[in-house]
């Protein structure tokens, strides 16, 4: 199947370093210290998080730092599959897993110990990219909620296809079997905290394929520091100040 035309145009319409539409909100859920709603595209992810606050469980209390805790989860509805997925399947482990490790490169847990940080995050609509927008998602819930963060992690996807690197996968694309690349950064420190790849790239390829998605981290914190900058805003018009 071609992926890309001879005019340079994917089967969305878009050109090949061309990232989708991004969209944000915080403030989803009402309830939680720190929530937001991640959308890129067809892709919509909604994020809540609670605390710091009192371990439940004692045995899990550390001494120097704050337990960070993460579930994810799929919405039945989230995509055309009408499958019904455990909710500890593998996949949905294996991903928490990242998204807490991810999380935890930013957080600044030796302020808070004895303490422990839950984020949850269900996708809502799945169109390739999930992963990434998980993230994003989970990195606008921390800031809103107020929790210190060394900078804020964002992640974007890129992949090869017809000989041709493409940013920002979607789900045909994804798909397709090729080389997927996913990348977390933490752009002011200009260091990498998630690096995963499914298939074998010569490393020139390699090297091209993760600065696409380096490029695409760093517009995605251009855009997330507008929202939180315009919530900033709203806040203060509400307050007088």
């Amino acid at each position: 199947m071609e992926y890309v035309t001879p005019e340079g145009f994917r089967l969305d319409g878009r050109r090949p370093l061309e990232m989708r539409q991004l969209r944000a909100k915080i403030g989803a859920v009402a309830k939680a210290d720190g929530s937001a709603v991640f959308e890129v595209g067809n892709t919509k992810v909604i994020a809540a998080v609670y605390g710091p606050r009192e371990v439940q469980n004692w045995s899990q209390q550390l001494s120097d730092k704050a337990l960070v805790r993460c579930e994810y989860s799929m919405a039945n509805f989230s995509t055309g599959d009408r499958k019904r997925k455990p909710k500890g399947d593998r996949r949905s482990t294996e991903i928490s897993l990242v998204i807490r490790q991810t999380m935890e490169a930013c957080i600044m847990t030796h302020l808070m110990p004895r303490s422990q940080i839950d984020i949850f995050v269900q996708v809502l609509q799945a169109d390739g990219g999930t992963r990434s927008a998980c993230i994003n998602a989970a990195s606008l819930a921390l800031a809103d909620a107020g929790i210190p963060m060394s900078d804020l992690v964002t992640s974007c996807s890129a992949g090869y296809l017809n000989s041709t690197p493409l940013l920002d996968l979607n789900y045909a694309e994804d798909s397709a079997g090729g080389p997927d690349v996913t990348v977390g950064i933490l752009p002011k420190l200009n260091k990498v905290t998630l690096l995963q790849m499914d298939s074998k790239l010569p490393m020139d390829i390699f090297e091209n394929v993760m600065e696409l998605a380096t490029e695409g981290c760093k517009a995605i914190a251009n855009y997330l520091r507008e929202i939180l900058q315009e919530n900033t805003q709203q806040l203060e018009y509400r307050r007088g100040l």
